[in-house]
């Protein structure tokens, strides 16, 4: 008997730990397994192809938000092509409501909650009736499946169920990832803990506050395994990884000690944080590790409502404490379309976030998910959602769809340019224009909605371009110091590509020529092909660290081969 177990993850570089599970946890067993991964990215048409080229008895499917829709599509055609086909499906996107998803979909069997027991008692079964397929009507067999819990099953087009499995000990979960896999440069995702100890309604995690926690040695030793692997990037799926102290502490002390250029990603509860914990976190070797933190919110009264009992002011307090280290990486995540929250309250929590000066700023909508507590509660706020995956907010009795969509568009330039880093000396500048950094994000953002940029590509070079545009039209002010602005944060990001004409300022070659002779008089090394000099009509580097606007003739050199050298030269 052949099984492929199928992951269609958010991106190509992302990796699926459910399939990984089910195969590891079943590898002593006498079946054909294999794991095959997509991205939601790829054609409907490719992922059947590839699927049916496998010539397997049964396809099973790890079912999310993003990705049901996809499956469901490609489950359809591969049981037009081969209805004797079996199909499994599992994951939190069928979880809830098991039987009417089975019964409205092809296939023949759905796994509930945590998939491993059940998957693997289903695989004995399927094996035993494999022996003598004229047995299927035998008691015995009948029993068998009868009584795998956690286990939704169809026969002649009515939907069974085996009843509530209850969690299993997560030290019985088997490491998934082998020494065959290819892991350079990857996204992995791993699991020490599972379960949340609070209680956050728009969460399924609060349907069971029980945390189980993984040998301590065990994570160790798999974690370097993934070390040796070069894996790039290990993200810790634990909904909050610090809900222990000294697990936490163990398991930082053990990567901090690693000789590695493996990066680790956390979520975390800020407002956790020790003085111990932050006194050991300052020893990790800068870029080691990444926390993502979930604000959502900086109102107390809607914290309130979604049952987040944490206070603001105790997570600002820990996340500027992390942030003085200077070694760690956060992101920090707002929700928009919270119960009772409106669109000045957003505003406020989005500026609050701001003056943090996190790495990264996540604005996301609020999903009303199958089987949480929220789901209960929607009406009471108004709260009017898309029926389909990923089931978004679109208005709620404080907040209207076409704000909702407006913060759309302020997430749209966030992400752009805030969160790549590349604009930093550009956003300073015009910050300071603005009454809160909400109101510059929102203006920009209307701009593009007004200029079409949001429905159509522009180029890398373009999303510098528009700030002059931006400048002319919004501000009505002179371009002249802004492109000066634009210019430094282009070069610092793009001093490869050449400068663009918009940007550009003819040097004659004697110029360059006495800039290079005064350089290297300084010491300076030039290497072939290696640096880049570029004159400036303000004194750029005074503005980026004292934020006045000089006009000076300064020379800047590029180096080519350290993005954080630049030469400056009078």
């Amino acid at each position: 008997m052949k099984v492929t177990l199928v992951g269609i993850n958010a991106k190509f570089i992302h990796s699926n730990l459910a399939v990984r599970y089910l195969k590891a946890y079943t590898e002593d067993l006498e079946y054909q397994c294999s794991i095959r991964e997509f991205s939601i990215n790829d054609r409907v048409e490719r992922v059947v192809e590839e699927l049916i080229k496998e010539e397997s008895d049964v396809i099973a499917f790890s079912c999310y938000i993003w990705n049901i829709e996809f499956i469901k599509a490609v489950a359809n055609i591969i049981k037009v092509i081969n209805k004797d086909i079996e199909i499994i499906y599992g994951g939190p996107e069928v979880s809830f409501n098991g039987k009417d998803f089975l019964e409205n979909n092809p296939g023949e069997y759905l796994i509930e909650g945590e998939g491993e027991k059940t998957f693997r008692e289903l695989i004995l079964y399927k094996l035993e009736l494999k022996k003598d397929p004229n047995r299927e009507e035998d008691s015995y067999l009948r029993l068998l499946l009868k009584n795998i819990k956690g286990l939704y099953y169809k026969e002649r087009n009515k939907v069974y169920y085996g009843g509530i499995r209850s969690n299993m000990d997560i030290n019985d979960v088997v490491f998934s990832y082998t020494k065959e896999e290819e892991l350079n440069n990857k996204i992995v995702y791993y699991e020490a803990s599972r379960g949340c100890p609070f209680g956050c309604k728009y969460c399924l995690s609060s349907v069971d506050r029980k945390v189980r926690f993984r040998d301590i040695e065990k994570i160790k030793s798999e974690l370097k395994f993934l070390i040796d692997k070069k894996v790039r990037l290990i993200k810790f799926v634990d909904r909050t990884f610090n809900c222990k102290e000294s697990f936490a502490m163990d398991i930082w002390k053990f990567i901090i000690e690693q000789n590695t250029e493996t990066k680790f990603h956390f979520e975390i509860s800020a407002d956790l944080l020790t003085e111990d914990e932050i006194n050991l976190l300052s020893k990790a070797p800068k870029g080691r590790i990444q926390f993502e933190v979930g604000v959502q919110t900086t109102n107390n009264e809607i914290l309130k409502n979604i049952d987040r009992h944490v206070n603001f002011s105790k997570i600002k307090e820990k996340v500027e404490e992390v942030k003085k280290l200077k070694n760690i990486s956060q992101h920090l995540d707002l929700i928009a379309g919270l119960p009772g929250e409106d669109f000045q309250s957003f505003k406020n929590s989005f500026n609050n976030v701001y003056t943090m000066e996190p790495e990264e700023i996540q604005l996301g909508f609020l999903k009303i998910l199958k089987g949480s507590p929220m789901s209960k509660e929607a009406s009471k706020w108004g709260m009017k959602y898309s029926p389909y995956p990923p089931y978004e907010i679109l208005k709620t009795n404080k907040i209207s769809y076409l704000e909702l969509i407006e913060l759309k568009k302020v997430e749209a330039v966030v992400d752009k340019y805030y969160n790549s880093g590349k604009f930093n000396t550009i956003l300073k500048y015009f910050i300071s224009k603005f009454n809160t950094p909400f109101d510059f994000y929102y203006s920009l953002g209307m701009f593009f909605q007004e200029k079409g940029y949001f429905d159509r590509n522009i180029s890398a070079s373009d999303y510098y371009n528009v700030f002059l545009k931006f400048n002319c039209e919004k501000l009505k002010e002179n371009n002249f110091i802004l492109r000066e602005i634009i210019k430094y944060d282009y070069l610092m990001f793009n001093k490869k590509r050449g400068i663009p004409n918009f940007l550009k300022d003819e040097i004659s070659k004697a110029e360059i020529k006495s800039i290079k002779e005064k350089i290297f008089q300084r010491g300076f090394k030039f290497e072939k092909n290696g640096y880049h000099i570029e004159k400036f009509n303000i004194d750029v580097l005074n503005f980026i660290n004292n934020s006045n606007i000089l006009k000076k003739e300064i020379y800047l050199v590029y180096n080519h081969n350290n993005d954080q050298i630049v030469q400056y030269i009078d």
